[in-house]
């Protein structure tokens, strides 16, 4: 019972940050069920994949382990709220270490079972882009932060542009944004180090979509203004290229049909 409530904390903490760049106190109640429902799939999916016959001999290196820690950990501004985190969800981090370790396990054996398939080329994944082009009829979209100075009259917009136009050089990483985020931002948003989340066209002020949209993965576009004031952008990730699109496509089907040739070897697990 002990395991099962672990992987579950565990899995929780890891789809928090995968889905929604931030920790799972911080979902909010859409944001919670989506965790849940794909924390039950993966599980089920998970369990599949250790019981199979590609999963023996697999091991993973002690130095992978410890760099995948790491990252954990570097994804909090301090070891004290990593701690809290851990407390909150109920492990302890020798239980996030082995959690992380069987995460680590599952991701060989994928590997494994995925090399033994042919190499995926361009041509494949424009065959598969030109036979399943609803997967591909989406609105472009990307991840955004942004830093918001509200005004009144002019002396106090003067005075914002020329604060965000000093300060924009100074942000050089994610983190420092987030933290002048939660500082500066005069927008709700700003509890959460300024992040927007997806934002897809025709979602913005049309002041901010052409600038946002073009605005190079990292990097922090000039000052803009919009109807609510003045604006800091910076864009975390790029939007998706479609042919890159259909070769992650063509790889996530050749390995969900190498994996349901494997469950068919041990049914049981629903």
């Amino acid at each position: 019972m002990r395991t099962t409530t672990m992987q579950h904390g565990y899995l929780e903490l890891k789809l928090s940050w995968e889905l929604f760049e931030k920790a799972p106190e911080t979902l909010s109640d859409p944001e919670r069920g989506r965790l849940d429902k794909v924390a039950a799939k993966q599980n089920t999916i998970e369990r599949r994949i250790l019981a199979s016959a590609e999963a023996a001999n697999v091991v993973v290196p002690a130095a992978t382990l410890n760099t995948r820690l790491q990252e954990i950990r570097k994804r909090y501004p301090s070891a004290d709220e990593f701690s809290q985190d851990l407390e909150r969800i109920g492990l302890s981090e020798a239980e996030l270490e082995g959690a992380v370790e069987r995460d680590l396990y599952i991701e060989a054996v994928l590997e494994k079972v995925a090399s033994e398939a042919a190499p995926v080329t361009a041509v494949d994944a424009e065959i598969y882009y030109r036979l399943h082009p609803e997967s591909f009829d989406r609105p472009e979209a990307r991840r955004l932060r942004h830093i918001l100075i509200t005004f009144d009259n002019d002396r106090e917009k003067d005075k914002a542009r020329t604060r965000l136009d000093v300060l924009r050089f100074t942000l050089k990483t994610a983190t420092k944004f987030g933290e002048a985020a939660q500082r500066l931002s005069q927008c709700p948003t700003a509890m959460e180090g300024g992040q927007l989340g997806v934002v897809k066209r025709d979602q913005l002020y049309p002041q901010l979509e052409a600038a946002a949209f073009a605005l190079p993965k990292g990097q922090i576009s000039n000052v803009l203004e919009s109807p609510i004031g003045l604006h800091l952008r910076k864009a975390p990730s790029l939007p998706h290229v479609l042919l890159h699109q259909a070769r992650a496509f063509w790889v996530f089907f050749r390995r969900h049909w190498l994996w349901r040739g494997v469950e068919l070897n041990f049914g049981g697990v629903n």
